[in-house]
């Protein structure tokens, strides 16, 4: 009965858009709101990203992934790492970091182990989308890599309050569904996600696959499916329809060939 009461509680919070962040956060969601300020300055967002250690050496690891490296030559500054990758792509990492936040000071082992495997799956993620949607479903690389990044934002918030509240999660029937969305969807406001994206994000429930796959949503379901490391908040089996688009895929097997590095080193600057 306590359990119940306390995950009431949180879906309560979220529902009144009461959501419990660190202040951890709030470094990163400055950087967000300067970044989204069409007039704002380039040294003032430098200062920023040098104000945290964490994402300027992340910043400097993207820039050096192969998919902006295209001449080989490493950058070691931080300016240099954001005229490389740009603006978008740095309001994608002060989300990154926001999300990561979430986990990084979780006291219980098992639920640290719980955080780490989520973000290495939704580093593997965020790099598959931007590949899918560069090479097959015709949606924005850079908008892909995003939502791949944030897409488990709410799963992050409620292993945190976990932590708080010993059992909150043994059941998936209490928390998934109905609840979920809603943690999902203020989750995506809190953080100021763009609508496109956050809409995607919370129909990724229960969704099924319509081939071709097109548009955001069937990019992350297929990035989700591909990942070589599974969510641990997962729960129930995939839509026959996803597997049975994916399963003997010669042109999805030859994409991700032919993408593998560029995946690969996406996601390792994802993990730094």
């Amino acid at each position: 009965m306590e359990k119940l009461k306390d995950f009431s509680e949180i879906v309560s919070q979220a529902a009144r858009g009461e959501l419990v962040f660190p202040t951890s956060v709030n470094a990163a969601l400055r950087l967000q709101l300067a970044l989204a300020d069409p007039d704002c300055e380039t040294d003032d967002v430098i200062r920023k990203v040098l104000g945290e250690p964490l994402l300027a050496a992340r910043t400097v690891a993207l820039a050096n992934a192969a998919v902006f490296n295209r001449s080989g030559v490493p950058v070691t500054s931080v300016r240099a790492a954001v005229q490389r990758v740009g603006y978008r792509n740095l309001y994608t990492m002060a989300a990154a970091m926001v999300v990561r936040q979430f986990g990084a000071r979780l006291r219980d082992e098992q639920l640290r182990r719980q955080a780490d495997q989520l973000w290495r799956h939704t580093a593997h993620v965020a790099a598959l989308a931007r590949v899918i949607g560069a090479r097959l479903t015709s949606t924005d690389p850079d908008t892909a890599l995003f939502a791949g990044i944030v897409h488990e934002a709410g799963g992050f918030y409620l292993l945190s309050r976990a932590d708080e509240m010993p059992g909150l999660l043994d059941d998936p029937a209490e928390w998934m569904g109905a609840a979920q969305e809603i943690i999902s969807r203020e989750m995506m406001k809190k953080m100021n996600i763009p609508e496109p994206v956050s809409q995607a994000i919370v129909s990724l429930r229960g969704a099924t696959l319509t081939p071709p796959p097109l548009g955001l949503r069937d990019t992350l379901l297929l990035a989700k499916r591909l990942a070589p490391v599974r969510s641990p908040l997962a729960a129930g089996q995939d839509s026959p329809s996803l597997s049975g688009f994916i399963d003997d895929n010669a042109l999805l097997d030859q994409i991700l060939l032919e993408s593998a590095d560029e995946a690969a080193s996406m996601s390792a600057a994802l993990l730094v």
